[in-house]
């Protein structure tokens, strides 16, 4: 009996970091983080591509390219998110989650707001969200309260202007240390917080669009039940270790991609 429970024991504890992965892996699927990393990527070899116009001259030629798909590495944004999510959250808040996001309206809000981002890679249609954004809001438009009540809750205007601060001083760090920008580290973060304001008020007007965009068609109920899973202590937990993930992912790339700004410049090799 003691040997049989003995090694009963022992298969439960062998089997838990198992489970422990396998949940992991479920909530990722259901927030659907690979199909969001490749958005990202889109959207940064785009990125990457106006630099080279801006600070280039459209001369960054194959170093450049090479070093812009290294950086944007679809499958390294996925394990930064995997950890923040493991690191973040409990086992009780992983479960909470997975419950919320397999029901029907999770997994739809999902599928919008992947939606919605993709769309508004397009410069066009970002200007048009805005737009209906600004005439919601004159409207007083019941959904925008819902919207910017969502906002507010989960103070997500000022959680993206950090994350943004901070990506423009790494970018700047990663020009830097690559020998193109010469400033001390007190005038790169002075450069950046005095851009602060206009941050700020973009990222007001660019959230507000794009989660519109995203619930425009989404129920009253199933929006009022979004918003109170949010504002549980799984969902906070979720949102910040997303942030966090988010933050390191942006943090990385963008030292790496001013590194490589820089040194294109210098026709060096890294």
């Amino acid at each position: 009996m003691l040997r049989g429970a003995i090694l009963s024991l022992a298969l439960l504890i062998g089997a838990a970091p198992a489970w422990a992965d396998a949940r992991l892996t479920v909530l990722m699927d259901l927030l659907k983080v690979s199909e969001v990393t490749a958005i990202l990527r889109r959207e940064g070899l785009e990125y990457a591509g106006e630099l080279d116009a801006d600070m280039l001259g459209g001369q960054g030629g194959a170093f450049l390219t090479e070093q812009v798909d290294r950086i944007y590495d679809s499958q390294r944004m996925d394990e930064r998110l995997r950890t923040a999510l493991a690191t973040g959250l409990t086992d009780a808040e992983k479960d909470a989650a997975i419950s919320w996001f397999s029901s029907d309206a999770g997994g739809r809000i999902v599928a919008l707001e992947n939606a919605a981002r993709a769309a508004m890679s397009d410069p066009a249609v970002e200007q048009a969200a805005r737009e209906a954004w600004e005439q919601s809001v004159d409207a007083g438009d019941p959904k925008v309260v819902q919207v910017g009540a969502y906002m507010e809750d989960l103070d997500l205007v000022e959680r993206n202007v950090s994350g943004t601060m901070t990506s423009n001083y790494q970018f700047l760090l990663g020009l830097s240390d690559g020998g193109l920008l010469v400033q001390s580290q007190d005038q790169m973060l002075a450069d950046v917080y005095a851009q602060r304001d206009e941050i700020e008020a973009d990222t007001e007007s660019w959230l507000g669009a794009f989660l519109l965009m995203a619930y425009q068609p989404v129920g009253t109920d199933d929006l009022k039940a979004y918003i109170a899973f949010s504002t549980t202590d799984a969902g906070k937990a979720l949102n910040s270790a997303l942030f966090a993930g988010f933050d390191t992912v942006f943090g990385e790339i963008s030292y790496a991609l001013g590194r490589a700004v820089a040194l294109s410049a210098a026709g060096n090799d890294i």
